[in-house]
């Protein structure tokens, strides 16, 4: 059966990533930091300068090992307004460059600017002009990569990190990509990695090289035709201006000292909170409700449960979460826990669910009154009992839902 794949025959779709996002914007405002290792956040790394990540340093990793790689850093709580302020400036350069903007997220954006050549010139051009526009009005270096596919796009602003602008030319896409290692494709983490590298398998091209059916046996047939595909580099996604999220999410990460049952739990009420008010106020309902866990040496562990109707509920999904955090009890125990993250997902719009499925609504009343306080007086106004006193760790911020 013949595959028809719509890519255009240019290099035009552009990957912008904004560089050490954080930290970058740390160092713009108090130029005694420029060109010094800069960690952001003091528990846990929540970004690190490039100085710093010279050293080893990287995000998620706990702040006292951090300063022992990096004893000179310059550790500097993290200001959330600046870094959305920042992003917003970026974006409205984005949204100047070309009408099709794909946002990433608050540091990262594909742009497709096919169809601009008569009126700001050749792809080349418009992301040199990208970069100086984005430097001279925001203040922060910016990457880009240029490719056919989005795929390549961001392959290539990964490759010329930091403060960097790399074309690949069509007729050179697979001899730039080949050489890279696995870990460049999408969808290859620590542990997809480890079972090519078994089979010593470490480049991109080798990849290449097998047969679709053997990535399959390898790796399942979701992952193994992925990873197939962008080896030859088939990707056919167009950029989508606009397009809502497929879940909405949040984690935190908790550092390598112990925590008792309770403070995990805290953590999850946390962020179950955050994520459901999300939910609610982007008027989105889902049915899969994922917990994700990273352990002290590394390891991860995914669970969901798909609920039978969709809800932005904050007691369901909470009771949900702990559910599933309970089947997780012995593993958390033995190897110790250093992130939480959870996710809903299956997502749609609120109101089209209420005209053609079972629907549990946006939640409680109780949910409609600590929004409505929130909203007037802020996110701290009001919190649950079990929260007192804790940390509930920052709230990054994302791009609109």
């Amino acid at each position: 059966m013949c595959e028809h794949v719509f890519v255009s025959g240019q290099a035009t779709i552009l990957h912008a990533d904004l560089d050490a996002f954080y930290a970058s914007v740390e160092q713009r405002d108090d130029p005694r930091l420029r060109g010094r290792p800069v960690i952001v956040g003091g528990g846990v790394v929540l970004a690190a300068s490039y100085e710093a990540r010279a050293l080893g340093v990287r995000t998620a990793m706990g702040g006292a090992q951090a300063r022992r790689l990096c004893p000179r850093a310059v550790v500097v709580e993290p200001r959330m307004a600046a870094y959305t302020e920042a992003s917003r400036a970026v974006f409205e350069v984005f949204e100047q460059t070309t009408p099709l903007v794909e946002g990433l997220s608050i540091d990262e954006a594909f742009l497709d600017v096919g169809g601009l050549r008569r009126v700001s010139g050749t792809p080349i051009e418009i992301a040199v002009r990208l970069r100086h526009d984005v430097l001279e009005r925001v203040g922060l270096a910016i990457t880009v990569g240029v490719a056919r596919t989005k795929f390549l796009a961001k392959v290539a602003s990964g490759v010329a990190k930091p403060d960097g602008l790399l074309v690949v030319p069509p007729e050179g896409e697979l001899a730039f990509l080949h050489p890279l290692p696995v870990e460049r494709l999408w969808g290859v983490g620590p542990v997809t990695a480890e079972k090519l590298r078994r089979r010593c398998i470490t480049t991109v091209g080798e990849v290449a090289a097998l047969p679709e059916a053997a990535l399959v046996s390898m790796l399942g047939p979701g992952s193994g035709r992925h990873l197939h595909a962008l080896a030859h580099n088939r990707d056919p996604r167009p950029v989508q201006v606009g397009r809502r999220r497929r879940s909405i999410g949040s984690q935190r990460a908790l550092g390598r000292a112990p925590r008792s049952p309770d403070a995990v739990d805290a953590t999850v009420v946390a962020l179950v909170d955050r994520v459901t008010r999300r939910m609610r106020a982007a008027g989105r309902v889902g049915r899969t409700v994922v917990l994700r866990l990273r352990f002290d040496d590394f390891s991860r562990a995914t669970r969901s449960h798909t609920l039978p109707r969709p809800t932005a509920g904050t007691e369901t999904i909470l009771t949900t979460l702990r559910a599933l955090v309970a089947t997780a009890g012995p593993m958390i125990e033995r190897q110790g826990l250093t992130l939480i993250g959870i996710a809903v997902s299956n997502l749609d719009n609120d109101d089209a669910v209420q005209l053609a499925l079972p629907f549990d609504g946006h939640g409680s009343a109780l949910d409609a009154t600590l929004d409505e306080v929130r909203d007037r007086f802020g996110a701290s106004a009001v919190t649950r009992a079990v929260l007192l006193g804790r940390d509930e760790g920052f709230s990054v911020p994302m791009l609109p839902d």
